[in-house]
């Protein structure tokens, strides 16, 4: 057996370093943030598999608060994280999240992209939501979110697939602590 008198002799001596764990539940250590291509989809045929109304996770493509990830995200993005998103810091010329970060809001990992994404999120958007073009014709709000660099996705807080909300008025409630329960601290 191994006594804590050795153990810590053994890190001294080694260069090894104990990885520090929080004393008290207000220590905890909070989750990073990361850098991604943010695009957005619609739960069509076309741009999903042939359920387009069913998830990965097997909730219901619901276009107010769903969002999915790329494959090498689940570690860190697992179904059921709620994502706040910051868009870009430059202007880009295929990036149209100004114009629809009022579609945005919170988002609920519940949904997989194809394998060939790495370090995406996508956000699914209801096809309702149609923007003017300076050319004067009509954009889906997919389309007009078009691929946007370097934004940055903040894990905000948990909920369970099998009972996400429905709207984002309460998926905000969640995050900001409303419902104890489930949110982050």
């Amino acid at each position: 057996m191994i006594t804590l008198g050795a153990l810590m002799g053994f890190l001294l001596l080694s260069g090894g370093t104990a990885i520090p764990t929080p004393s008290k539940a207000s220590e905890a250590v909070t989750e990073p943030a990361y850098t991604v291509t943010l695009t957005a989809y619609n739960a069509v045929p076309d741009q999903t598999d042939s359920s387009p109304f069913e998830t990965a996770s097997g909730a219901f493509s619901n276009p107010e608060v769903v969002a999915a990830r790329s494959i090498d995200l689940a570690e860190k993005l697992p179904f059921g994280t709620i994502i706040e998103v910051d868009g870009p810091s430059a202007s880009q010329g295929t990036c149209g999240y100004g114009v629809v970060a009022p579609e945005i809001g919170y988002r609920v990992i519940a949904d997989t992209m194809n394998q060939r994404y790495t370090k995406h999120v996508d956000i699914l958007l209801t096809t309702d939501a149609n923007y003017a073009t300076e050319d004067k014709g009509m954009k889906n709000a997919a389309e007009m979110l078009g691929v946007c660099k370097g934004v940055t996705v903040r894990p905000v807080g948990f909920v369970s697939v099998n009972h996400m909300p429905k709207t984002q008025a309460e998926l905000a409630k969640i995050v900001k602590g409303a419902d104890s329960a489930l949110a982050l601290k």
